[in-house]
């Protein structure tokens, strides 16, 4: 079989290189063109577009990046002709995926969305482009099922999260062995994940690294993205007692003790290791107040919205500032805190249905393939 995948952000490379994983096991003669990154490319198959090219961020810069957009879109729809595939696999990034879903729909080839958009967060009209212009739709998140069954009436396949696949399948790096690699002393890690966009890096790290002398007996380590290289980071590294991994997220989160995490998707991962986190959040003043507007959702965390409350705490726009910062970080910090927070953390892993997303995905696929 041919498949076209298409996953614009770190989090989709991730998640479609599970797949293409499993795709491979299941049709072992599978030819893969995709749009993603360094982890699909590492699995095999064809790389046209890597996320890096992809990544526009927030209402303003949307707009200001749009002739780039549409070039993005006429070329992958005639990409798409040339290689013509048995299927092309959505992998979140709404913005653009539905876009070329509803042409390829048109054209009679056959559309599965995997990890739907979040029209349950904003724009649910979209619910009419999705009903007609998709084929299949797998879902992530246990209400999802709901959200499209029972309110809009459009069958879908709860498969559980793929999150917790890539965490059960990482491969493990010794907590010794880590923090001999990157020179790390024996201080117990507050762990600081600000993003994967230069914008969000910029507007985050410099509130979560004010406070990092208010707690000397922790150490403090930024996890860097694999979108970005290390020199972008180097403006913010001036501070004593903070260090520096770059594409090591996963290693990290398994010895640090506490979190300071932008929302996205880093908040569940950071949950399904078991670390006690703040989450922060702020973007432009123009951003924000639009978002405000048509985003009616309680909570911004993955944590809290599966949960249904506030088990983790956020700390959006004015929120966000080192006062603040400091008082929650101090909480995680409490023995008391911690056991009540990580008793939550093993109910939402509970609701999340456990390993195997990847793999369910792939067969429901081929089988409709077949």
């Amino acid at each position: 079989m041919r498949y076209y995948i298409i996953a614009g952000e770190a989090s989709g490379d991730l998640h479609g290189s599970n797949l293409m994983k499993a795709l491979y096991k299941e049709d072992p003669a599978a030819d893969i063109r995709f749009w993603g990154g360094d982890l699909m490319q590492n699995v095999g198959g064809t790389l046209v577009k890597h996320y890096r090219e992809l990544a526009f961020m927030g209402f303003a810069e949307v707009a200001m990046n749009l002739k780039t957009i549409l070039n993005n879109i006429k070329f992958c729809k005639a990409d798409i002709e040339k290689f013509n595939p048995d299927v092309i696999i959505f992998i979140d990034y709404p913005g653009f995926n539905m876009r070329i879903a509803k042409w390829a729909k048109q054209k009679g080839i056959k559309t599965h969305y995997y990890i739907a958009p979040q029209i349950w967060a904003w724009k649910e009209n979209r619910i009419k482009a999705v009903k007609s212009d998709f084929d299949k739709l797998f879902v992530i998140l246990p209400f999802e099922k709901d959200f499209f069954e029972v309110k809009h009436n459009f069958p879908v396949e709860f498969v559980g999260h793929p999150l917790i696949d890539a965490i059960h399948n990482r491969p493990k790096t010794g907590e010794t062995a880590f923090r001999k690699e990157n020179n790390l002393d024996q201080r117990p890690i507050i762990a600081i994940l600000p993003g994967s966009r230069k914008q969000e890096i910029s507007k985050m790290l410099s509130v979560m690294l004010s406070i990092v002398s208010d707690f000397p007996d922790y150490q403090f380590v930024i996890a860097g993205a694999p979108s970005q290289e290390y020199h972008f980071y180097e403006q913010f590294l001036n501070t004593k007692n903070v260090k520096f991994v770059s594409n090591k997220t996963y290693d990290l989160l398994s010895i640090a003790t506490a979190a300071l995490v932008t929302s996205g998707t880093a908040t569940l991962e950071t949950a399904l290791f078991k670390v006690p986190e703040v989450v922060c959040y702020k973007g432009s003043w123009a951003s924000y107040q639009i978002a405000k507007r048509i985003i009616t959702l309680k909570y911004i965390s993955l944590v809290n919205l599966i949960m249904d409350e506030e088990v983790v705490t956020e700390l959006i726009q004015d929120k966000f500032n080192p006062k603040n910062l400091k008082k929650e970080l101090t909480k995680l910090l409490d023995d008391n805190y911690r056991k009540n927070l990580l008793e939550k953390y093993e109910a939402l892993e509970l609701k999340l249905g456990g390993i195997g997303a990847s793999e369910k995905t792939a067969k429901l696929i081929l089988n409709d393939l077949r």
